[in-house]
């Protein structure tokens, strides 16, 4: 039995691992706490046992050749799974604990969530280090797959269905509103769906989707409205409306934050929307981890709001 592992120093999983995430031998060294010499090393001793090249240096990025990216999924997914086991029988002590958690997170989430987050881990677990990466909507529940992400943070609908070796735990839901600065000279002081169709409008589209769900929700009824700017992020887009005739439409929970900020006016949305709940997702071969499910836990308070440690 397992003749190919025997093989295979399987410490060299950790460094295969490491640089799938980094792309870099030197980051890859850095977090293993290896020389660079050493995971090189490790590196070509990978290569030789699987005859293949497994990473190749491209524009200053190692990147997985064909193997290595049909490798990477079990991989990673096996040594989550080793990882929590050995987590579990290791009591895990927040005060004292220096784990990495990376979670993939746009900037709307970031914001709802992580001052309130990151305050709780300040007096609960001082040691713990948080690396957040960049969303990129679906691709992150492949994230998780690969063991490269510990957390998904993002909005979902009620109805989305998640494969089985994903899970969802539910934060707040928010719904929709929109922003115009003070004095608007076409909204005015109540926004009516025909005046919401005569002005120009800012969207977020962190992941150059389209349509929007609000766009869609418009096509549905045989509706559009102009676009006059598109961007990637949400947090300029307060400011260019104070200073503009441009609506944006938004989460409420951060219009409230923006509207103080920014000087803005507050409006409802003029047709139906739908609601979105904030969830955590995970790889279910964490769900062992009690380091794992401590974070969680912090994570969903952040989320609601609550004071009260658990």
């Amino acid at each position: 039995m397992h003749s190919a592992l025997r093989r295979l120093d399987l410490n060299l999983l950790l460094v295969f691992d490491a640089l799938l995430r980094t792309r870099s031998v030197t980051l890859a060294a850095q977090e293993l706490s290896l020389s660079q010499s050493a995971c090189s090393h490790a590196l070509a001793r990978l290569r030789e046992a699987l005859d293949d090249r497994l990473f190749i240096r491209n524009g200053g990025l190692m990147q997985p050749t064909p193997l290595a990216q049909r490798l990477a999924p079990s991989i990673s997914a096996t040594l989550n799974t080793l990882s929590g086991c050995l987590a579990e029988a290791q009591h895990f002590d927040p005060a004292t604990s220096r784990q990495i958690f990376t979670c993939a997170a746009t900037d709307y989430t970031g914001f709802a969530l992580l001052p309130h987050f990151i305050s709780r881990l300040q007096q609960q677990a001082p040691y713990v280090h948080i690396n957040i990466i960049q969303s990129r909507s679906a691709d992150s529940l492949e994230e998780l797959r690969a063991g490269r992400i510990d957390f998904s943070l993002g909005f979902g609908g009620p109805d989305e269905a998640l494969s089985e070796d994903i899970r969802a735990v539910d934060g707040f839901t928010d719904d929709y509103v929109v922003m115009a600065r003070t004095r608007h000279p076409v909204v005015g002081a109540r926004l009516t769906l025909e005046r919401y169709l005569a002005c120009r409008h800012i969207v977020i589209r962190p992941w150059h989707d389209e349509p929007g769900v609000i766009d869609g929700i418009l096509a549905q009824q045989g509706l559009t409205r102009e676009i006059a700017l598109q961007l990637p992020t949400m947090m300029g887009a307060p400011f260019i409306v104070a200073e503009s005739d441009l609506l944006i439409t938004m989460p409420r929970h951060a219009a409230r934050t923006f509207s103080s900020l920014a000087g803005l006016d507050i409006f409802p949305v003029p047709f139906a929307t739908p609601e979105y709940t904030l969830r955590v997702w995970s790889h279910c071969s964490t769900a062992s981890s009690g380091a794992h499910r401590w974070v969680e836990k912090r994570l969903l308070e952040a989320m609601n709001g609550k004071g009260e440690t658990v």
